[in-house]
């Protein structure tokens, strides 16, 4: 498949902001195998490590997907490439290793909202919930109420 100028350029912020690399170093520390993918991508499947826990996950221009191929996920989850593709581009917006921080404030406020990392998480809402994979729950402050629940336990 050829790759458009935009996905090059992509591509090239991804690799130039140090975000591909880590991508690379952690699917071969997983021993993922290595493959082209659509639009510039690189596809690391079969990622052997059981962390995180996720159908697939995105570093720099890098798709990772543990235990198998992205072909096999995509039939079960269709929209699952496009998720990830829009992940390799928040990975450029943010200029890379940036983007950890920011995924991860959004993560805790999404915990403390819904009582879910992703649903009501920026970067997941923005790639699409449901390609994810992820449930979009109310804006209810379960994780709030399981903290102050905690609390009142611990007296």
């Amino acid at each position: 498949m050829p790759v458009t100028a935009t996905s090059a350029l992509r591509a090239t912020a991804n690799l130039v902001n140090l975000s591909t690399p880590l991508g690379l170093l952690i699917a071969l520390a997983g021993r993922a195998r290595l493959s082209g993918g659509p639009d510039g991508l690189v596809l690391a499947e079969h990622y052997r490590p059981g962390v995180p826990k996720a159908g697939a996950f995105t570093v720099g221009n890098v798709i990772i997907v543990p235990g198998r191929r992205l072909d096999e996920l995509e039939q079960q989850r269709p929209g699952t490439t496009a998720h990830e593709a829009v992940h390799a581009w928040q990975w450029c917006y943010c200029l890379g290793l940036p983007f950890l921080v920011g995924y991860g404030l959004a993560s805790a406020w999404s915990w403390l909202r819904t009582g879910h990392p992703a649903s009501a998480n920026f970067f997941e809402s923005s790639a699409g919930l449901t390609r994810g994979g992820y449930p979009e729950l109310p804006r209810n402050n379960a994780g709030l109420r399981r903290i102050r629940s905690a609390l009142r336990g611990a007296k």
